[in-house]
């Protein structure tokens, strides 16, 4: 297995866009707390959020480029085939069955975290402590709001990873609340 310094690199060296790097940080940091609840390799599943939108920046085309050329240079570069496979099967056009613990909680913690960190930057304090589950749960009937984020995929992820909604969105926001500098988001520049 790779180190997380080793994946950072290549994180850095495809993805230059700081929203993007954040959001890598966030699902590491949601996936890393799954692994310890869950008894897995905390590491192996850190990476796997760290590096699972890496080739997003370079390669966002169709048809579907991003995580198929991710998965071959991941290859190359030796990560575990259990690690490609989980990044590959969150994307849905993909068509793989997340059919292991790790591709399931991947594909959960992807969309939440980005929603959860959208739900923070809108508050007056900017501080991801403050983020509240009803908040989360409001904002997502809010079609307006974060139109990026695929809702469908936030109730889907707790569906198949078998955690019910609440919890998980409690769950993953306390996940980032321990990162929240790295995500600035612990309130030090209030909107």
């Amino acid at each position: 297995m790779k180190t997380r310094e080793e994946a950072l690199a290549l994180l850095h060296e495809y993805t230059q866009s700081e929203s993007l790097r954040r959001h890598a940080y966030a699902v590491e940091a949601a996936m890393r707390a799954y692994a310890e609840k869950f008894g897995e390799d905390v590491e192996k599943w850190g990476i796997t959020g760290l590096l699972h939108d890496f080739d997003y920046e370079r390669y966002p085309g169709m048809p579907h480029e991003h995580t198929v050329v991710g998965a071959r240079i991941l290859g190359e570069l030796g990560y575990p085939e259990d690690v490609i496979y989980a990044i590959r099967a969150h994307a849905d056009y993909n068509q793989l069955p997340r059919n292991t613990l790790m591709a399931k909680a991947l594909y959960a913690c992807d969309e939440l975290s980005g929603f959860i960190m959208a739900v923070a930057m809108v508050r007056p304090t900017r501080n991801i402590a403050d983020v509240e589950v009803s908040s989360v749960k409001k904002k997502l009937k809010d079609k307006a709001f974060a139109k990026g984020v695929n809702r469908e995929d936030v109730y889907r992820g707790a569906e198949e990873l078998g955690v019910d909604l609440d919890e998980h969105i409690r769950f993953v926001t306390q996940a980032l609340v321990k990162i929240a500098p790295a995500l600035g988001l612990d309130g030090a520049q209030s909107a």
